[in-house]
C-alpha cells in the first residue's frame, strides 16, 4: 500500500462556513493527510461555539505529519489573522490572510509538498473592499503557477461539465465563442481527464450554442461557422468530441451514459442540469493548471457560519475528488 499523500485544505472567508466545515470534517477519519491552512485559534473558538470537541494539531513545512490526524483531530499549519473573527461579520482588514492561505496552499502543490490543494469558499468582494484586485481562486492560481488558460468544470457522481465561457454576460456569449477559445478549452478538457482522471480516451459531448444546435442555420450560424469545424479540427488531433448537440437532448441517459465530461458553451446552459443533479454533492475542479484544485460548488453563507446547520456534502467529494485525482496520477 503506497504511504498516504498530503493535501492543503484552505477553509477561506473565516466569517463564513468555511472553518466550520473543515472541524465538522474533521470528525471524520480521512484516507489522506489534510493540513488545514488558517489561523488556529480562530479554529479553536469557532470549535466552541459550535460545541465540537476537535482537538487542534498545529504542523509547520518543518516536519510535516506522516500519517491522517484521527477522527476529532485537524492538522493546522497556523497562519496570523489581522483581525478577530466574528461569525457573520466580514472584515476587510483579513483579506490579506485570505490570500495568504491561498498562496501557501498553491505555493506547496508547486514544492510538491502538497498533491493538491481543495479550497472552501472565499467572499471577493471583502477581499476587493481591502483595495486587493481579486477575480477569484481560479485567476488567482493560475497566475501563482504562471499559467494562461483555465477551465471551469463542475462535477457531481455521474456528470462532469466543463465551460467553454464562464462568467459573461448572455449578450456577450456568442462572440467570444471563437476558434482559438473552444480549441484551448478542449484541449485543456481531453488533456485533464486523460492525465488527471486516468481516462486513456476521453469521450466528450459538445452542446450547441443556439437552440437546436442551430437548426442547420435557420436558428444562428455559429455552429455552422465556428464550432463544427473547429471540433473537426480537434478531431483530427486525436479527440474524441461528439457533437455539436442540442442541449435540450444532450442531457438525457441515451448520450450521457456513454461520455465522461460535457462540454457546454456559457455557464447557464450546463450548470443548470448539473446542480440540480448533484446540489449539495458537487464540486468545482480547476482545470489547466500544473497542480490539482478542487473545490466546494456553493457560496460563504455568512448566515450560517457558526450555527452548526450545513452540509458537508459538496466538501467531502470536493476532497474525494483531489484523492482520486493525485492517486491517478501516481
Amino acid at each position: 500500500m503506497s504511504a498516504p499523500l498530503l493535501f492543503a485544505l484552505t477553509p477561506g472567508e473565516p466569517a463564513g462556513i468555511g472553518p466550520d466545515l473543515c472541524l465538522l470534517l474533521a470528525n471524520q477519519q480521512q484516507a489522506q493527510i489534510l493540513i488545514a491552512i488558517a489561523n488556529a485559534q480562530m479554529l479553536r473558538e469557532r470549535a466552541t461555539l459550535l460545541g465540537l470537541s476537535c482537538s487542534i494539531i498545529e504542523v509547520t513545512p518543518a516536519a510535516w505529519p506522516t500519517q491522517p490526524a484521527a477522527a476529532g483531530s485537524l492538522y493546522v499549519w497556523d497562519t496570523p489573522l489581522s483581525s478577530p473573527v466574528r461569525p457573520g461579520v466580514l472584515d476587510k482588514a483579513n483579506a490579506a490572510y485570505v490570500l495568504e492561505t491561498l498562496r501557501r496552499a498553491g505555493q506547496g502543490c508547486l514544492d510538491r509538498d502538497f498533491a493538491g490543494m481543495i479550497t472552501a469558499p472565499v467572499h471577493k468582494g471583502v477581499i476587493n473592499e481591502a483595495g486587493i484586485t481579486f477575480s477569484g481562486h481560479t485567476e488567482f492560481l493560475a497566475e501563482l503557477t504562471a499559467t494562461e488558460q483555465v477551465v471551469m468544470m463542475l462535477a457531481t457522481r455521474g456528470l462532469r461539465v466543463a465551460l467553454v465561457t464562464t462568467h459573461l454576460p448572455l449578450k456577450d456569449v456568442a462572440g467570444a465563442i471563437t476558434a482559438q477559445r473552444l480549441q484551448r478549452v478542449s484541449r485543456i478538457l481531453h488533456a485533464d481527464l486523460r492525465d488527471k482522471f486516468g481516462i486513456a480516451r476521453p469521450r466528450i459531448l459538445v452542446c450547441g450554442l443556439n437552440p437546436h444546435a442551430g437548426e442547420g442555420g435557420h436558428l444562428g450560424r455559429e455552429e455552422i461557422e465556428v464550432i463544427e469545424p473547429t471540433l473537426e479540427r480537434l478531431r483530427d488531433e486525436g479527440i474524441d468530441l461528439i457533437g455539436p448537440l442540442p442541449a435540450d437532448t444532450l442531457f438525457t441517459p441515451k448520450h450521457l451514459d456513454s461520455c465522461d465530461a460535457v462540454l457546454a458553451m456559457y455557464h447557464d446552459q450546463g450548470l443548470p442540469v448539473l446542480k440540480y443533479k448533484g446540489f449539495g454533492a458537487a464540486v468545482n475542479v480547476t482545470l489547466g493548471l500544473p497542480i490539482i484544485r478542487t473545490s466546494v460548488d456553493h457560496g460563504t453563507a455568512l448566515d450560517l457560519a457558526g450555527s452548526g446547520r450545513i452540509d458537508t456534502g459538496s466538501l467531502k467529494v470536493a476532497l474525494e475528488t483531489a484523492y482520486e485525482m493525485a492517486d491517478s496520477q501516481s
